[in-house]
């Protein structure tokens, strides 16, 4: 079953119609759900995001609706507008602009790691482990978890026993295993 390809220069909204009209996909695919994703599935070669193909194939986005104030609009390409710079006002707040890359990305024994996420150990001691910056500020690697033990966390109360066995209310600094095993649990 051949599924339609878009034209060269044709419109997003155009194909997404005429795809959507094809008695072969009519056919194939009686869901019209399932017609769409297909179809759309087809022009997101050429956009970006999934907002643009949105805005562009569908129109709109994002409805605005208060029953209360009997208000409702409808977000279009034709009335979305994204101020520029010089069009925000100023009120005299200061404005402070934070630089995240050294907070997320460091570097470990020479090779760069990314901070507080935490990863499967392959063959280690531990089952998971994660790279964090300790009260020193020197990053270090932290083990946590048994490698030989199943985690069984969706029955209610083995994850109360766990985390009143290991005191979560109180899970300690980042930099300690028992923070992450609370979180993960």
């Amino acid at each position: 079953m051949p599924i339609p390809k878009r034209n060269q220069n044709e419109d997003n909204q155009k194909f997404v119609s005429r795809c959507m009209g094809n008695e072969t996909m009519k056919k194939e695919y009686p869901d019209s759900k399932q017609r769409v994703a297909i179809c759309l599935g087809q022009t997101r070669k050429s956009k970006s995001t999934l907002l643009d193909q949105v805005l562009e194939i569908l129109g709109f986005t994002v409805s605005f609706d208060c029953e209360e104030c009997g208000d409702f609009e409808e977000l279009t390409l034709s009335n979305l507008i994204i101020p520029t710079d010089d069009q925000y006002i100023d009120v005299g707040e200061e404005t402070e602009e934070y630089d995240i890359s050294h907070m997320t990305a460091s570097e470990y024994q020479g090779r760069k790691v990314t901070l507080n996420k935490p990863f499967r150990t392959p063959n280690g001691p531990k089952k998971s482990a994660v790279y964090v910056k300790n009260d020193k500020g020197k990053v270090v690697i932290v083990r946590f978890g048994d490698p030989n033990m199943k985690i069984k966390k969706n029955i209610p109360s083995r994850r109360k026993s766990f985390r009143a066995r290991h005191n979560c209310d109180n899970p300690g600094p980042k930099w300690k295993a028992r923070y992450w095993s609370c979180k993960a649990w």
